[in-house]
């Protein structure tokens, strides 16, 4: 009894300060109205535009905000205009590292977010918002140039940190990284997160792979912030990077934006290998709609959908046509009877070897795997999550799941 009452009133406590932040925030928004008054009188000779930047999470965070810049450096961006981005007024920032990289180059500001307020709050603020998002439609990654970059005591300081778990500079490494639960209930432990349980991976199913690319002669680090358990082997080339000890934001960015290739289940840190255009190999994905169509460095293999009342896979049409593709919640394959079954061991392996030897020149595709690409891409919906599709599926994925296919 005691323990219910002590809960609600921690949920009473909670409700009063997210009321008095709200007002808080609107008071000072208003305060801020001279100030929105003053950008839209100038805007025929400048125009001021405020955009919101999700400073939470490593992805949105990294390459959102490095797929903006793309557009800008193409001429996406309406001429004459000053882009602010907006932090929220929380104080939570997945990687200070990150902040500070990006502000040498963007404008970007947590007073500034009472000024965003403001403008929503004025009829005809539209042309002084911006939005950034994450599908790059336009295939403009691949093609301009990298906007983050290290300084040189950055670099000495993440080369010494490299050092010190035992990889000199001449050799070579791979990223691993997986998704579970933990590092989303250690930064709010009071959400329900089970809503993208769907998306969870087992780190054990990357181990054969990982042990057959240090035989290939390249170190192995296993990336995140907190990790659930670690990896089951005894290969002293795989690092377990976070429970070891070498974990930091640095490292959490010079680590991806510098290793041979990355492999990653469907998790956010997966997008600082794209922001820094180093090739991928993206396994365990559930909405398969959600496939990173547009480098030409990125090959993917899905989970296969379990249909629990007819025990049978869904083949991918089947997927495509019933929406399934597209579900981004646990709770709707739940409701609509579909398990999602992870990718087995040889078929991680098989996929890490093909970007392996993809890399070193001694891959070589056969009539049959062409032939199967070409099918998949075929029956893939066109959509407006997709523009210039250069990417690919693991080519033995499709040769042992032909029946998918049809």
């Amino acid at each position: 009894m005691v323990s219910i009452r002590i809960g609600l009133l921690l949920r009473i406590k909670a409700k009063i300060r997210a009321c008095v932040s709200t007002t808080k925030t609107v008071i000072i928004a208003i305060v801020c109205m001279p100030a929105i008054f003053f950008i839209r009188l100038i805007r025929p000779i400048k125009l001021i535009r405020f955009g919101y930047i999700k400073d939470f999470t490593i992805g949105h965070f990294s390459h959102d905000v490095e797929l903006y810049l793309c557009e800008r450096d193409h001429g996406f961006l309406p001429p004459k205009s000053f882009d602010i981005f907006c932090r929220g007024p929380k104080k939570s920032i997945v990687n200070q590292q990150l902040l500070a990289m990006w502000k040498r180059i963007l404008h970007i500001s947590r007073v500034t977010f009472y000024l965003y307020m403001a403008n929503d709050y004025i009829p005809g603020g539209e042309s002084h918002r911006f939005e950034i998002h994450s599908r790059d439609v336009y295939g403009l990654l691949e093609k301009s140039k990298v906007h983050l970059s290290f300084v040189d005591d950055e670099i000495k300081e993440a080369e010494s940190s490299k050092q010190a778990m035992g990889i000199e500079r001449d050799k070579t490494y791979v990223c691993v990284t997986n998704r579970d639960s933990t590092y989303k209930e250690k930064i709010c432990p009071s959400r329900d997160w089970s809503y993208h349980d769907y998306r969870n991976d087992n780190i054990q199913n990357y181990v054969l792979a990982c042990e057959e690319l240090t035989k290939r002669g390249h170190f192995v680090i296993r990336m995140g912030n907190v990790v659930k358990e670690v990896m089951d082997t005894s290969d002293s080339k795989i690092i377990e990077y976070a429970h070891r000890g070498y974990r930091t934001e640095l490292l959490d960015l010079y680590l991806p934006a510098n290793c041979c290739f990355f492999i990653s289940g469907d998790v956010g840190l997966g997008a600082m290998p794209r922001t820094f255009r180093k090739p991928i190999v993206m396994c365990n994905l559930a909405p398969i709609e959600h496939f990173l169509t547009w480098g030409s460095n990125i090959i993917s293999i899905p989970k296969r959908f379990w249909l629990k009342k007819e025990k049978k896979f869904m083949t991918f049409l089947e997927i495509f046509n019933s929406g399934a593709g597209r579900y981004l919640y646990t709770q709707k394959y739940e409701t609509h009877g579909i398990e999602l079954i992870e990718n087995t061991p040889e078929e991680i392996l098989d996929v890490s070897i093909e970007m392996d030897e993809r890399l070193k020149g001694t891959w070589f595709s056969t009539e049959e795997d062409e032939e199967l690409q070409r099918r998949f891409w075929d029956i893939f919906p066109q959509s407006e999550l997709h523009g210039i599709m250069r990417s690919r599926v693991g080519a033995d994925f499709l040769k042992q799941n032909k029946e998918l296919l049809y």
